[in-house]
């Protein structure tokens, strides 16, 4: 897909990362329009969530450079190093597989680490970031559970959480790892209902999946990953097409 570069917010170029010598993604170019929902799909083991970290630079490049343009800047990164730069500038939701639950942390408090960055070492979070916390449990439905441990929520709840605190960092670039892996259908749906408003407001969102059944009632395009970019399209485009089929067949 080709675009305007005055339209590009993030600009991949090249993208390969190794564990250990092992190449697992190699060669990965694509462009994300500003104010896209773009799905990253693949089967098991393909590289979706690796290609994440990358961008995010919580994994080495081998090779390959990141553009992300914000309204007042454009950060890059380049292969060989951690692309720490881009990292502190897009708001990432993990797997809550990943995270230990186990750590004693209120809801409220995990949402309010959202502001952290912004804030820096040495500034505590004052009332504007706790009113901000507030509005973002509120948004999510989870005010109600504030002062309750995050280790005793459902992973549906866990993961209203976590959306809440990327809500806090206020970035126009978001990228969620499965944030509907392993969640109800009503938790999904009111996910759904606030990342379609985060769009609306100008938002950019990336967001790891594994349902292609909903591929075209939530996004607008969808990029086919499997240790390679297969393909990318709009969806009404990819769905039916041979690069799914090719996608999902080695």
């Amino acid at each position: 897909m080709m675009m305007n570069d005055d339209k590009c917010i993030l600009k991949v170029e090249h993208l390969s990362v190794a564990y250990d010598d092992n190449i697992v993604l190699k060669d990965v170019s694509f462009q994300i329009e500003k104010g896209t929902m773009t799905a990253i799909v693949g089967p098991n083991g393909a590289g979706k969530s690796t290609l994440v970290k990358g961008i995010l630079g919580l994994v080495p490049l081998v090779e390959g450079t990141i553009d992300l343009t914000l309204d007042t800047k454009t950060v890059s990164a380049y292969g060989g190093a951690k692309a720490n730069s881009i990292y502190n500038h897009i708001a990432y939701v993990p797997q809550t597989s990943t995270v230990d639950w186990d750590y004693p942390i209120t809801v409220f408090e995990v949402v309010l680490m959202g502001t952290y960055r912004r804030l820096g070492w040495f500034r505590r979070p004052g009332k504007r970031e706790r009113d901000e916390a507030t509005k973002a449990l509120q948004t999510v439905g989870m005010l109600d559970y504030a002062e309750r441990s995050i280790s005793q929520l459902s992973g549906g709840q866990q993961q209203r959480v976590f959306l809440a605190r990327a809500l806090v960092e206020d970035q126009e670039v978001y990228l969620l790892d499965e944030p509907f892996k392993g969640i109800d259908k009503t938790t999904e749906s009111v996910l759904v209902k606030i990342m379609k408003e985060m769009q609306s407001a100008g938002k950019t969102l990336l967001i790891v999946h594994h349902n292609l059944q909903t591929l075209e009632a939530y996004f607008d395009q969808v990029l086919c990953v499997n240790r390679r970019l297969v393909g990318m399209g709009l969806v009404k485009d990819i769905v039916g097409s041979h690069i799914l089929d090719e996608t999902y067949s080695y």
